[in-house]
């Protein structure tokens, strides 16, 4: 009887003594995500969430709604809160120096991930960025539909939102591609903010479109504008084989778009890759560990010929 209770004494102070290193390793990340309504973001969104479950992270994810102001607050309350980490996913890339301040007077690790802050150059110690080199994405694009245009042509451009460094890159790396010799044929004969959005890509095509504007392509930032453009363009009765589309994402609906023949060129970024590099950056500097400023996801081409490894 007395060995009896001695084990269970034993256990019990075995189960005390462990209780706040269980609670220790429980780490809490507080998530701000841009928006909810985009399918880009809600596939980072789930890579987040999947990610911290496999860890066993405690994570809240917040919707800042497109508004600077909301995701300001929704930082102030996780740093109020006490998390261990914060993820943002930036609203306004001119808007992160004063996250990072934010964070450092807290003493709390922040990741910012997909768009690229401003202040990417002089982050602190126990801050980080992980996304795709956007300086791959607009080049792999463009690069493709100069080869399926023999390097001549008039192209339309649909930008993203002008408050974002992933628009502002990928635009010039367009430009940057048009200036080669192989490509110098080219033209942009139009270019303007579609804001990401595909109901605002069908819009602004239907614009160019009234106006007569003549073209042999339309390369879109995202594959939502693309889609919107494809809708657009089969509204006016244009034949998609008339016609070269591109965007990047590479998203379900966009690799829908090109098994119809109606997407010509979309490049692949990792949404689920980025939102577990993310989650694993939090948890290494939540931990103290030593890490790289920018960690980069590949971006990879996708086209038809190779659509099959990507519909899997």
């Amino acid at each position: 009887m007395i060995s009896t209770k001695k084990a269970l004494l034993c256990a019990a102070l075995t189960a005390i003594i462990a209780a706040p290193t269980a609670m220790a390793d429980s780490l809490k990340i507080g998530v701000s995500m841009a928006l909810f309504d985009d399918n880009f973001l809600t596939t980072l969104r789930n890579g987040i969430e999947k990610k911290s479950a496999e860890e066993g992270v405690d994570v809240q994810i917040e919707d800042a709604k497109n508004e600077v102001g909301t995701q300001l607050n929704q930082i102030q309350n996780f740093i109020a809160s006490g998390v261990d980490a914060i993820i943002v996913n930036p609203v306004d890339t001119d808007a992160t120096v004063s996250m990072s301040d934010d964070a450092v007077a807290a003493g709390i690790p922040l990741i910012y991930v997909n768009r690229q802050p401003i202040n990417i150059d002089m982050l602190p110690e126990n801050q980080a960025f992980v996304a795709s080199n956007e300086v791959e994405s607009g080049t792999y694009q463009t690069q493709e539909v100069c080869r399926l245009m023999n390097g001549k042509g008039k192209v339309l451009v649909m930008m993203g939102e002008l408050s974002n460094q992933a628009a502002i890159q990928r635009t010039k790396d367009i430009h940057d591609v048009i200036a080669t010799p192989e490509c110098s044929g080219l033209e942009v004969v139009a270019e303007q903010t579609a804001e990401w959005d595909r109901t605002k890509g069908n819009n602004l095509m239907t614009n160019w479109i009234a106006a007569g504007t003549e073209f042999d392509a339309v390369i879109a930032n995202n594959d939502e504008m693309a889609i919107g453009a494809i809708q657009a363009l089969k509204a006016s009765g244009r034949a998609m084989d008339t016609v070269i589309v591109a965007g990047i994402d590479a998203t379900a609906d966009a690799l829908a778009a090109m098994k119809a023949g109606d997407l010509d060129v979309t490049v692949y970024q990792s949404a689920t890759g980025q939102g577990a590099g993310a989650v694993s950056t939090a948890i290494s500097l939540a931990k103290g560990e030593k890490i790289e400023k920018k960690i980069w996801v590949p971006f990879e081409l996708v086209t038809p010929e190779n659509l099959s490894n990507y519909l899997k």
